[in-house]
């Protein structure tokens, strides 16, 4: 009688492949971890424009991943803002090569039910693993905060048109977008992809629910009529759809058996909707609780109030009326860029965090600290 093979225990399991799984199975495998990934789409190739602040950006990324450099990008709100940081445009297609390399073993399945230590796939195998990671990203549910955008791709020329010869524009919340004071507003965003690709965007920062895609297109190209641009008709068209906070199951990463990574365990800012470059540099955290058997890296005291203050901010944005959007987004942009840096960026830092918000509250006229007060009291239960 022979002994069946023994099935091999991995060091870790990830479940997912996008940028957040993708990265972690990268740093763990380059950490001497055995590594095993499950997606259902392995070799799908990613299309999403992904961005970041240069400083965000982890040390060991190769100076490759990034497409375009902007140094001092340009904010709108009730008037013109210069922001003291340089904005990246990421190479999706060359990050996508560099996170794979050398990123353990691939199964090609759906998970089908994860515990902590196994993943069971939708043709009835199981992968075992020491730890097992949910890097799933975030659900698709009208209960959650989204983000959506509109966007069409144009050369450099027509981009210098629309956006008055500014080299990138973070947020440009001016309602020549067609909209009125009482509208849910949007704001145009637009950087350069490449040398000689340029996206236009119409966002819907956060909305529960969000603005529809059809009404974004409308915006922008009422926007960019205005501004004399005309898009031509073979344009590339991008389109924007996710949640902004972890779906209610799967709970705070840091208070479940339940290993989780990336917009999964809430590592989105939910006031922006940014998670990759954040999932990049918290990748080598993660992999070193899981030599270490802790998750007090990741997720330490400081992080977890950062995440608690976030989602006060998210409150904020949710409960403001239309017509006080530009006004609170010019407090922000008018606070000094070390406390610009720490609300938008810095996750282990609740003072920097704390500081900025203490400053928007003092500018603010009475009615947004109206709002803010009440967002802080109250409680959402969903």
């Amino acid at each position: 009688m022979t002994t069946p093979p023994l099935r091999p225990i991995w060091d870790v399991a990830i479940v997912g492949l996008g940028p957040a799984g993708r990265a972690l199975a990268h740093r763990a495998t380059a950490a001497g971890l055995t590594v095993a990934s499950v997606d259902p789409l392995p070799r799908r190739a990613w299309s999403a424009t992904y961005a970041a602040w240069e400083d965000e950006l982890p040390e060991w990324l190769p100076p490759g991943a990034v497409a375009t450099r902007t140094p001092h990008p340009t904010a709108w709100t009730t008037r013109r803002h210069t922001i003291e940081r340089t904005y990246c445009v990421l190479n999706t297609s060359i990050l996508q090569s560099i996170l794979t390399t050398d990123s353990g073993i691939v199964f090609a399945g759906r998970a089908v039910d994860l515990s902590p230590t196994s993943v069971r796939l939708d043709d009835g195998s199981t992968v075992e693993a020491h730890v097992v990671v949910d890097a799933r990203g975030t659900s698709d549910s009208p209960d959650l905060a989204q983000q959506t955008a509109y966007g069409v791709v144009v050369d450099p020329g027509t981009a210098a048109q629309a956006l008055a010869g500014d080299a990138a524009v973070f947020m440009d919340w001016r309602r020549d977008n067609g909209t009125s004071p009482s509208d849910t507003p949007s704001f145009l965003y637009g950087v350069p992809l490449t040398h000689d690709r340029f996206l236009l965007e119409e966002t819907c920062l956060v909305g529960r629910p969000p603005l529809p895609m059809a009404e974004l297109a409308v915006r922008l190209h009422g926007r960019l009529r205005q501004r004399g641009v005309t898009v031509p008709s073979h344009s590339d068209v991008e389109r924007v759809k996710f949640a902004v906070e972890p779906p209610p199951e799967a709970g705070r990463a840091h208070n479940s058996d339940q290993v989780r990574f990336g917009a999964r365990a809430g590592l989105m800012h939910p006031g922006t909707g940014y998670s990759v470059a954040a999932s990049l540099l918290c990748a080598d955290l993660l992999v070193r609780d899981i030599r270490d058997g802790s998750s007090g890296r990741l997720w330490s005291w400081r992080a977890r109030s950062v995440a608690s203050l976030r989602s006060l901010g998210l409150r904020v944005l949710l409960d403001l009326d239309a017509e006080h959007i530009p006004e609170f987004f010019e407090h922000f942009f008018d606070l000094p860029p070390q406390l610009q840096a720490a609300y938008l960026s810095e996750r282990s830092n609740p003072r920097g965090t704390l500081a900025a918000m203490r400053r928007m509250f003092l500018a603010s006229s009475g009615d947004i600290r109206g709002v803010i007060l009440r967002s802080t009291l109250r409680r959402e239960v969903r």
